[in-house]
């Protein structure tokens, strides 16, 4: 289906009452405001990769062939069960990770945004992104993508150096990298962002500070950088925790950090997350609604969520995980219309936890109106502006409380994981004592808006999506 397809089932939905879904359950407070329907961005997860790279424990699968006609389906039942489960009357964004979804045929993505569009407002002008790897990203099929409703590319680049690849046991060169991503960027200019991987064992200052001066004459104006994390059973952890392969020094990984953000500023890259830099305003909307923590709807194995599911009468926001191993996904997908293995109501706390965890790793940080839609009865200088840890990290020029929010000054974002703590305690401590025993409205309407990622989202402590993940299919 083109994507004048879902542009047109979105104007027939948009006309519909009510914008193409009902609006709060009874009972749920406060009322919505009539000028801005409730609202939800999407992730769409496709499992399949032609190989596992040696530093990979996503919920990805190799297989001999794909049922695609199948998996299409049920993508697109999931995705129809959840909108209407979740009656949010529009979709700031689509996201398409894995997996490799580029591997996927672009009529499958088609459907699912005819299927979106047809459930809820799609905007026309709405953020639609595909991950794609550098093997499976050819012109032809890119501008297949492009008919499809795909706006937006995330492309694993993951280094631009040969002996790095294939340490990695990616399955692309760096020609082709280079390839797909100037391919990329003729389809999608200003909409094509890379993926770079820092850290690996035995790589020098010299060499990353090289393969950033290779990608910034390659890139568009979007790079996402992410510090390898050796997972267990993982064919790199092997090697690393065996000694066949060096451990790169804490300091070594600290100073590597720092020269990208050095770097990439001065090319005028805004840091606009702890992983991800933009210039000319090419943000990531979708995965700026998961760091605002705005809702979003997960469909496809292993997909995670966080929504309100008002159509079955609820008022508290849910934290979801769909079913991991494809096949079993599939068959709960066809009895009952989708696959949620695990569902877990959030309490008052436990969300304003994640908008902490996550509000923090971004540039602009907390604003008091955000966090006021969560905790109407506790204000961000009732917790963090009194005596205690949070005020020596201000004082120490970690930490920025002022009229615009909260926020990490930009040395203390550099340091966040080692701040989350002693924030996090704190939150808790000042929670008890209040009495607030009121739900904060979690779901009031807010603005609309979003790693670049190869799972949509990594998910991290507590299942918050932490460092949105490692784009490109893998």
């Amino acid at each position: 289906m083109a994507a004048r397809g879902w542009r047109r089932a979105a104007a027939i939905a948009a006309a519909r009452p009510g914008g193409g879904g009902p609006g709060r359950a009874p009972g749920s407070e406060p009322a919505p405001e009539p000028t801005a329907p409730a609202t939800a961005a999407l992730y769409v997860h496709w499992p399949y990769c032609r190989k596992r790279c040696s530093y990979c424990n996503f919920n990805k699968y190799v297989v001999p062939a794909v049922d695609e006609v199948a998996v299409g389906a049920c993508l697109v039942r999931e995705a129809r069960t959840l909108l209407h489960l979740s009656q949010v009357q529009s979709i700031t964004s689509v996201f398409f990770g894995g997996g490799t979804p580029s591997l996927a045929s672009p009529r499958t993505v088609a459907a699912v945004l005819e299927a979106v569009a047809g459930a809820a407002h799609l905007p026309a002008g709405a953020e639609v992104t595909l991950e794609a790897n550098p093997s499976s990203a050819d012109t032809l099929r890119l501008a297949s993508f492009r008919a499809a409703g795909v706006n937006r590319l995330s492309i694993g680049v993951q280094s631009l150096d040969d002996a790095e690849l294939r340490l990695l046991g990616r399955e692309h060169t760096a020609a082709e990298a280079r390839g797909a991503v100037e391919a990329a960027r003729g389809l999608f200019p200003g909409r094509t962002s890379i993926d770079l991987l820092f850290g690996l064992p035995g790589q020098s200052r010299e060499a990353w500070a090289r393969g950033l001066e290779a990608a910034l004459g390659l890139c568009d104006d979007h790079l996402s950088l992410y510090q390898l994390t050796l997972e267990r059973g993982t064919a790199l952890a092997v090697q690393v925790w065996g000694g066949t392969l060096p451990t790169p020094p804490q300091d070594l990984l600290a100073d590597m950090y720092h020269t990208a953000r050095a770097t990439l500023v001065s090319a005028g890259f805004r840091h606009y997350e702890v992983s991800n830099f933009a210039r000319k305003g090419a943000l990531s909307t979708h995965n700026l609604s998961y760091w605002r923590a705005e809702q979003y709807i997960g469909v496809g194995p292993g997909a995670h969520g966080r929504f309100v599911p008002r159509g079955e009468g609820g008022c508290s926001r849910e934290a979801r995980v769909q079913t991991l191993e494809p096949d079993a996904w599939m068959r709960e997908v066809q009895s009952r219309g989708h696959g949620t293995r695990r569902r877990v109501v959030l309490s008052p706390l436990e969300q304003l936890e994640e908008l902490l965890a996550l509000g923090l790793r971004t540039d602009e940080g907390i604003t008091h109106e955000r966090w006021g839609h969560f905790s109407p009865h506790l204000s961000l200088d009732a917790v963090f502006g009194g005596p205690g840890e949070a005020k020596d990290l201000q004082e120490l020029g970690w930490l920025v409380l002022d009229g615009g929010g909260l926020r990490c000054s930009w040395g203390g974002l550099a340091l966040l994981d080692s701040l989350l703590p002693t924030l996090l305690c704190q939150l808790q401590q000042r929670w008890a004592p209040s009495g607030s025993g009121a739900a904060p409205n979690a779901e009031a309407p807010r603005k609309s808006p979003a790693g670049d990622g190869d799972n949509g989202e990594a998910v991290g402590h507590s299942g918050l999506p932490g460092a949105v993940s490692s784009g490109g299919g893998e």
